[in-house]
């Protein structure tokens, strides 16, 4: 899928958002490694997660070369829930609103119908992450709350700041839209067709 849109500014560079293969993981890996403070794994893994978790995955490309990752899965104990792993933007493709539109283009995916929730891990100061998953949990009417999780002395022997557990409940939000569309009356039908 390909974005061409432009605004009154600015136009938005050609950026295409698709689903990983297995030959995206070194070039996954490579991206990772150019987004301190991320986490690096090994390339394996990366390798893996194109490979078995392309469904719950999107990496964005442009010219060829990838500049965008959000990774993640859907714990077996929480068929509801979306776990994002990391989000990374490559340094040249930032200011450009591209975590945003990989994170809706993939929780808008078909094979994620059945998912309510998003879950992920931020640390207190990671500013970006906050901004990001807040404001997708505005746009889309979700409840987002937070609790430590993963924590600085119990997991993590000083090492790692705390992380906190992110849950941004859509159920709500889709309860009420399922609800307005059932009372919407039939002339209200007729004009939504006519428009």
């Amino acid at each position: 899928m390909s974005d061409t849109s432009t605004t009154p500014k600015t136009r938005r560079p050609n950026v295409r958002l698709r689903k990983p293969t297995v030959e995206d993981g070194s070039d996954v890996w490579e991206l990772i490694s150019t987004c301190k403070p991320l986490d690096e794994n090994s390339m394996y893994f990366n390798l893996i997660q194109c490979d078995h978790f392309a469904d719950t995955c999107i990496l964005a490309e442009r010219e060829g070369q990838i500049v965008g990752w959000i990774s993640g899965h859907i714990p077996p104990e929480k068929p509801d829930a979306l776990f994002v792993w990391q989000v990374a933007v490559s340094p040249e493709a930032r200011g450009l609103g591209l975590a945003g539109r990989m994170l809706r283009a993939l929780f808008d995916r078909p094979e994620l119908a059945e998912v309510t929730r998003i879950e992920t891990t931020i640390t207190r100061d990671n500013k970006p992450s906050w901004a990001l998953f807040r404001a997708f949990a505005n746009k889309r009417g979700g409840t987002l709350t937070h609790a430590p999780h993963f924590e600085r002395g119990a997991h993590f022997d000083g090492a790692h700041a705390t992380e906190y557990l992110v849950n941004i409940d859509f159920s709500e939000a889709a309860q009420r839209s399922v609800q307005a569309s059932a009372h919407a009356s039939p002339q209200d039908h007729s004009q939504q067709h006519a428009a």
